[in-house]
């Protein structure tokens, strides 16, 4: 399954670590995602999604209805 955030869309950035004599290798930053299970009652179901920290304050501000379609 792929690290993208279901709210945000935020993916993995790549970049190089440059040591100090100038050596470069490439690495990864992964977005901070947790799995979340959300009741939706209009499918009287559960939904697990991949949402990241920031995903998660969305979803408390915003509502899941609007965001989330399952």
């Amino acid at each position: 399954m792929s690290k993208i955030c279901v709210v945000t869309g935020k993916k993995p950035l790549t970049g190089n670590n440059v040591s100090h004599a100038n050596n470069k290798t490439k690495m990864r930053q992964l977005p901070n995602l947790q799995k979340k299970r959300i009741w939706l009652e209009d499918k009287k179901k559960w939904v697990t999604v991949k949402v990241s920290a920031k995903g998660l304050k969305t979803l408390d501000k915003k509502g899941y209805k609007n965001l989330i379609n399952a």
